[in-house]
């Protein structure tokens, strides 16, 4: 069971790990409700005063309000396992005594991120949706399960994701130094953008773009030293901390899963499902290095969304990733049945809402693990089919029938 009797995903129960906090939009236990924000603004607080960030003793705070006592061998330790020029980025929050005032405004600026990240998808594609559609768009950026799972659990996917999308845009507008210095600054929580960020480097490689490695190097090379003055020796506790939470999250992966679901199978079918998909991927990358910006744009999207079936830990916090693909699904199902927008923007809006509310519900009503389990895997899997879908309709336009009674009206 998780926090506050929530249960836990089916393939996370023999390795209990943050997902007891991140997968739930609430705790039962007000005391534990706080566990949800980050323990990275308790870290920089602790740096400030002079603690180790990476030690066993902060690990052993964040654990006791977790699970209300020490983790045991089997349960995820909650160890720092950021890079500490990350951890100085939440340091102001340390400045606030008060735990519910630094909350806040880590939300205020999670929900902005989440509405600028709608805005600059817009952007990117050259969309000017109906305000209607905008609204919509807003509301469910703010209010979606995978939206408000994440600003819970106070995950960085949303930062990243706005990070990820301002990379696209300035390399669109040969803003090349400050991609690269934003692809620096998202170059860590690989479960999320492991793929997005080697098709950034295909892109700069196939285009020769170098002032994107140029910007890139001159970032890393700035946050290191700040880093390394404030603290030397936070390098090898990071590593270790990298290892171990690679360990135990080897349980949580796409392999896993299909494992508890087809336990007598003898075949490693997730573990070849993500060979598969990794090759077709990697095809894509190359095949759009010197294409139009959108395909670009729809290859970035398919690899944020293959990224979790890859044989990374699977969060369902780090679906919000999935935003700037969503939006582009929307638009292409808008341009393909323009003549029924609102109807058919309006059951893709409401199916993306739904639905993972529904699965949240069902798995309290029928006791399912199951539900849980799609909770984690159906985004990306739905999320890769239906950009192939749509791309398919783009392509070869088929005239259905329902194309055909809309002509005749």
């Amino acid at each position: 069971m998780g926090l506050g009797g929530y249960p836990l995903p089916r393939f996370a129960l023999h390795c209990p790990r943050r997902v007891a906090c991140i997968e739930h939009l609430s705790c039962a236990n007000p005391a534990r409700r706080r566990v949800a924000f980050p323990a990275l603004e308790r870290r920089a607080r602790l740096h400030v005063r002079g603690i180790e960030p990476y030690g066993t003793a902060v690990a052993e705070r964040a654990q006791s309000l977790v699970y209300g006592r020490t983790a045991s061998a089997g349960e995820y330790g909650y160890v720092l396992n950021d890079p500490f020029y990350i951890v100085l980025l939440y340091a102001p929050l340390a400045v606030f005594s008060d735990f519910a005032i630094a909350r806040g405004f880590w939300m205020l600026f999670a929900e902005a991120a989440l509405v600028g990240t709608v805005l600059l998808t817009l952007r990117l594609l050259e969309w000017q949706a109906p305000r209607w559609m905008l609204i919509c768009l807003f509301i469910f950026s703010l209010f979606g399960y995978y939206s408000l799972l994440p600003l819970v659990s106070a995950s960085p996917a949303i930062f990243l994701t706005f990070i990820y999308i301002s990379i696209l845009l300035a390399l669109r507008s040969f803003n090349d130094e400050l991609a690269g210095g934003l692809l620096f600054l998202a170059a860590y929580q690989w479960e999320v953008g492991a793929l997005f960020f080697l098709f950034i480097m295909v892109l700069v490689v196939a285009n020769k773009r170098w002032a994107v490695v140029a910007g890139f190097a001159m970032t890393l090379f700035i946050l290191l030293v700040v880093s390394f003055l404030m603290k030397s020796g936070w390098l090898l506790p990071y590593i270790r901390a990298i290892l171990s939470d690679w360990y135990r999250g080897a349980a949580l992966n796409f392999n896993s899963v299909l494992e508890f679901w087809f336990p007598a199978s003898r075949l490693p079918w997730g573990a070849m499902s993500s060979a598969v998909l990794l090759v077709i991927v990697f095809i894509e990358m190359f095949r759009a290095a010197r294409e139009h910006f959108r395909r670009i744009a729809w290859v970035a999207c398919l690899s944020l969304a293959a990224t979790p079936l890859l044989g990374f830990p699977i969060f369902p916090s780090n679906h919000a990733a999935l935003m700037p693909a969503f939006v582009l699904i929307l638009l292409l199902v808008s341009e393909r049945w323009n003549r029924r927008q609102i109807l058919v923007g309006f059951i893709v809006l409401a199916s993306g809402f739904l639905i993972p509310y529904g699965l949240y519900y069902a798995s309290f009503v029928f006791s399912s693990y199951a539900y849980k389990d799609l909770l984690a895997i159906l985004p990306p899997t739905t999320t890769i089919l239906a950009l192939y879908w749509m791309r398919w309709f783009a392509v070869r336009s088929p005239r259905t029938w329902s194309d055909q009674v809309g002509l005749r009206k």
